[in-house]
C-alpha cells in the first residue's frame, strides 16, 4: 500500500520541524519543572534512591497486585514486588522507599493483615541504591562516547553532515521521551527505574538504526543529483536537486519504516494493556520512543540533512 507513495517532505519540513518543537517544549518545561522539586530531572524511583526490602510468608496465598495496592495507600507508589521461594516456601519480597520508622512499617503490616491475612515476617532490611551517583556519571560520560563514536563511524561510512543529523534526529528522541516521563513525574508521581535506562538505550539503537536505513538510500540516489529529469505534471524537465533526491529517499525507504515501527507497536501496545504492572512503564517508554524515532528519521532527518546542505550551499562562496 505504501510501496507506490510519493512525497515531498522536503517542501513542507517547517512543518515537521514546528511539531517536533511543540512536542518537546512542553517536555522540557517538564524537566525543569522535575529539577526544581525532585533536584533531578526525572522523578527517581528506589533504584536510584535506596529503600527498603521486606520478605513475608503469608499464610494464606496473596495476589502480588493486592500488595502493591496496600503499599500504594500507604504512601509507598512505585514498590517492586515479587514472588520468591524462602526455605522451601512461598514468599512475597516488597522494595519500597525507605521505611524510616517502626510506625511506618506498622501501618503497612496491620493494612496487609487487613487485607489479605496474617503472615510472617522473614526479614525487613534497608539497601542503598542499585544505580548510585557513580554509576549514573560514568554511564552518561559511556553514553557521550557512544554518541562520539557514532559520529566518527557516520562520518567515515557517509558525510560528516549525515553525521551530525543522525545525532540530532537522536537527541530529538530522547528528549520527547525524558520529557514525557518528566511530566508524568510531575503531574502524577511517576518514577523511573533501571528499566527506564534499558528503554532509554533500546530507543537510542533503534533510532540510529531507522535514520541510516533513509541516509543509506539517499548516500546511493546522491548520484542523480544534476541529472536531467521531466516533471510528470508539467512535463517540463528539470535537474534534480538534493531535495528531489532525499524525497526519493524517503519514499523508497517509507514502507519498510512504517510496517517495522508499526510491527513493534502492535507487540508493545498488546504487552501495555495485557502484561505485568512492573513492566508497563518500560513499555510505554518503548512505544513512545519508538513513535519518536519513526516520526525523526522519516521527517526530521533527511529535511535537516537538505536544509545543511543548502545553508553550506550559500555560504560556499561561487566561482566566477
Amino acid at each position: 500500500m505504501l510501496d507506490n507513495v510519493k512525497v515531498d517532505l522536503v517542501k513542507y519540513r517547517n512543518i515537521w520541524f514546528g511539531i517536533s518543537l511543540l512536542i518537546t517544549i512542553p517536555g522540557i518545561i517538564g524537566i525543569i519543572a522535575c529539577m526544581s522539586k525532585y533536584h533531578a530531572p526525572l522523578k527517581p524511583g528506589i533504584d536510584f534512591t535506596g529503600g527498603s526490602i521486606l520478605q513475608y510468608q503469608f499464610d494464606k496465598p496473596a495476589s502480588l497486585e493486592s500488595v502493591r495496592e496496600v503499599l500504594d495507600e500507604c504512601g509507598f507508589h512505585g514498590s517492586q514486588v515479587q514472588q520468591a521461594t524462602i526455605s522451601g516456601k512461598e514468599a512475597v519480597v516488597m522494595r519500597t522507599k525507605s521505611i524510616d520508622t517502626e510506625a511506618q512499617k506498622a501501618v503497612i503490616d496491620k493494612k496487609l493483615v487487613e487485607k489479605l491475612g496474617t503472615f510472617k515476617s522473614i526479614s525487613v532490611d534497608k539497601v542503598t541504591a542499585t544505580i548510585g551517583p557513580e554509576l549514573l556519571t560514568n554511564g552518561l560520560v559511556s553514553l557521550l562516547v557512544t554518541f562520539g563514536g557514532m559520529v566518527a563511524y557516520i562520518s567515515y561510512r557517509f558525510k560528516f553532515d549525515f553525521a551530525i543529523c543522525a545525532i540530532a534526529a537522536l537527541v530529538h528522541d530522547i528528549t520527547v521521551l525524558v520529557g514525557v516521563f518528566a511530566l508524568l513525574g510531575y503531574l502524577f508521581g511517576t518514577e523511573v527505574d533501571s528499566l527506564f535506562i534499558s528503554a532509554v538505550l533500546t530507543v537510542i539503537g533503534f533510532s540510529v538504526h531507522d535514520t541510516i536505513v533513509v541516509f543509506d538510500r539517499v548516500r546511493e540516489n546522491a548520484k542523480f543529483v544534476g541529472s536531467k529529469v521531466v516533471d510528470p505534471k508539467t512535463k517540463e524537465e528539470y535537474k534534480k536537486t538534493f531535495g528531489d533526491v532525499a524525497n526519493d529517499s524517503v519514499s523508497q525507504t517509507l514502507a519498510r519504516s512504517i510496517y517495522t515501527s508499526l510491527t513493534v507497536v502492535i507487540t508493545l501496545t498488546a504487552l501495555y494493556f495485557l502484561g505485568g504492572v512492573t513492566t508497563k512503564d518500560f513499555v510505554l517508554a518503548m512505544l513512545i520512543g519508538i513513535i519518536s524515532g519513526t516520526y525523526s528519521s522519516i521527517f526530521n532527518a533527511s529535511c535537516l540533512l537538505v536544509w545543511w546542505r543548502e545553508q553550506k550551499s550559500k555560504s560556499t562562496p561561487k566561482a566566477a
